[in-house]
């Protein structure tokens, strides 16, 4: 399956966007109708106010009976003062859902991660992963804590001034929002314009995060190498790439803004001239002609900060469409409830009729048939690029096949369940990983069995499975700290925390991955004993180049070319590897 996140070229209309947000917002329905009601109530009040200063003009200055004008004036300050309060209420509500949603969207989306396959992780980058679940849920709380509910309020006043204006004199009332309907048609016709422009904007500050996390996560590689100068220019493409996309949606994000301030200054001036000139007819007061210069900026003044907003909002909803990329997908990897038997339970695994092919469309096995035996030991040789980790990563169900069945024990691979899968498989990776922590917390991680365990009984663990000798290595034995990635411990030391974490399982079957690359000869000797003590109906596969690391097998496998093929001795192994590499 492709798993490759991409922009979304598909025009899709705000409303669906915002529908799909919806289940996220379910716990919050009190707060949105209190925002709600407090967003009506700031908007009622301002759009009152000017209605009260036209009447007032008109009632108690014109004719100069200044008595009820300060009763007037009251009222107003009391108005401005409860828009103020439903104002501070609708702001307090709406930070709390946006911090509670950006809270669901994060934890989601890394619950999400956690059920994904690997195959998912090797076609995207750490770093645009990273900016998906920072900056662009960042930007969603941003739209709902503090742009939502003032796009809604600016509605709200908008929709509001326009029955003002209209029931006051639809003449005049018609003539201030001829300017606003222009506005809202180029505002349809832009909008998918600065969608995307936004979208690849958001798309290169994540491609630069990925190029920060490269750089940084192999900094000694780069030293070593002196390519300082090789990352450096890789970096400085993305950040102009960045820059670039970054002053384009910039532009886009702006462009409302000229549009829109034009708009109400064309609409003060269509007022205020054809305001005088009814004025002149008798058929307009002055105190109606102030509300109504007012009711047009209560118009255009949200339509105004609405261009800043809709950018927010543009910006939102790529970023939306960023997270429900990575929401929507699903796990090609399923656990099968039933499944039929079709292998002797003799048999600890068997390949039928395999193929495997890459999402890109590399071929890497075709109709691959073979068979492992409990207690039977076995070794995957090949060039370079023959496909050895492959068959070995489906054999641990890291990837489904894509055609044929892997069967384990009789039974379809894909019918273990990932806690039985992990108990019965280990596999001890070349570069195993290992978390910030201690070695003893990378030695048991996960392991059901010693999750209650003391550190002394930790320790007698160790001791009775033949592993005590190897946790010399460790100046603080099981105490040692391990920094990110084990970066503060050599890779030979790593892969001695591996192959214990994978040992101490007791698995049915244990596939080693060059695990012993980078350990000396000593270590090697009591990494072979302690394998020899694991139970006796364990299978064992190694992936090794170092042929005297496989003499010993049972069974040696040839891969390369698509097919796993049975080399018989040590001997021939060896030929077919040769031949492999001068015909390369």
């Amino acid at each position: 399956m492709n798993y490759k996140l991409s922009i979304n070229k598909e025009k899709t209309s705000a409303f669906s966007a915002l529908k799909k947000l919806l289940p996220y917002l379910d716990g919050e329905r009190i707060q949105l109708i209190i925002s709600f009601v407090a967003i009506i109530v700031n908007s009622g009040l301002l759009l009152l106010a000017p209605l009260m200063i036209g009447h007032a003009i008109n009632t108690y200055i014109l004719p100069k009976q200044y008595n009820g004008l300060v009763h007037y004036s009251g009222l107003v300050l009391l108005l401005y003062i409860g828009a103020v309060i439903a104002n501070y209420v609708q702001s307090k509500t709406m930070g709390g859902v946006g911090q509670r949603l950006l809270f669901t969207l994060r934890n989601t989306i890394f619950d999400k991660l956690q059920v994904l396959p690997i195959a998912f992780f090797n076609q995207n980058k750490a770093g645009d992963l990273i900016s998906r679940i920072n900056s662009d849920t960042d930007n969603l709380n941003s739209f709902f804590s503090q742009s939502l509910m003032q796009f809604v309020g600016n509605v709200v006043v908008m929709v509001g001034a326009t029955i003002f204006i209209i029931a006051i004199d639809w003449r005049v009332g018609l003539a201030a929002i001829i300017p606003l309907v222009i506005v809202l048609l180029i505002t349809q016709a832009l909008s998918p314009w600065v969608k995307s422009r936004n979208a690849k904007s958001l798309q290169e500050v994540g491609g630069m995060s990925a190029e920060i996390q490269e750089s940084l996560g192999n900094f000694k590689a780069i030293v070593a190498f002196n390519r300082r100068d090789y990352f450096r220019q890789k970096f400085e493409e993305a950040n102009y790439k960045n820059f670039i996309t970054s002053i384009q949606a910039g532009i886009a994000n702006n462009v409302f803004v000229a549009i829109y301030g034009f708009a109400a200054s064309a609409a003060q001036l269509i007022v205020l001239l054809y305001g005088i000139h009814l004025i002149l007819l008798g058929h307009f007061t002055i105190g109606f002609l102030i509300s109504y210069l007012t009711y047009t900026s209560r118009l255009y003044d949200p339509l105004r900060q609405m261009a800043s907003l809709w950018a927010t909002f543009q910006t939102a909803m790529a970023s939306w469409d960023r997270i429900s990329a990575i929401v929507q997908l699903e796990n090609d990897m399923p656990l099968i409830i039933e499944s039929a038997t079709t292998a002797p339970v003799s048999t600890r695994l068997s390949f039928q009729n395999v193929g495997f092919t890459y999402a890109e469309g590399k071929e890497v096995l075709r109709d691959v048939s073979i068979s492992l035996q409990p207690g039977q030991t076995y070794a995957l040789v090949g060039p370079t690029g023959g496909g050895k980790t492959t068959t070995a990563s489906l054999m641990a169900r890291l990837y489904d096949p894509t055609n044929g069945i892997i069967l384990f024990e009789g039974r379809d691979i894909r019918t273990l369940s990932t806690i039985e899968r992990a108990q019965k498989i280990g596999f001890i990776l070349q570069e195993p990983f290992l978390f910030t922590g201690t070695v003893g917390e990378n030695i048991f991680y996960a392991n059901e069995l010693y999750k209650d365990a003391s550190a002394s009984e930790l320790a007698l663990v160790l001791k009775n499975n033949e592993l005590d000798d190897l946790m010399k290595q460790f100046e603080n034995g099981l105490d040692t700290p391990v920094s990110q990635n084990g970066e503060s411990i050599s890779l030979g030391q790593r892969q001695l925390i591996a192959f214990m974490r994978a040992v101490l399982r007791k698995p049915d079957l244990i596939i080693l991955d060059e695990a012993t690359a980078n350990i000396d000869t000593v270590t090697e000797a009591l990494l072979e004993l302690v394998i020899e003590k694991l139970p006796q109906q364990t299978t064992k596969v190694i992936i090794a180049h170092r042929l005297n690391t496989i003499q010993n097998a049972d069974e040696i496998f040839f891969v390369n070319g698509g097919s796993v093929t049975p080399a018989g001795s040590l001997d021939r192994a060896v030929d077919m590897l040769m031949s492999a590499k001068r015909t390369s």
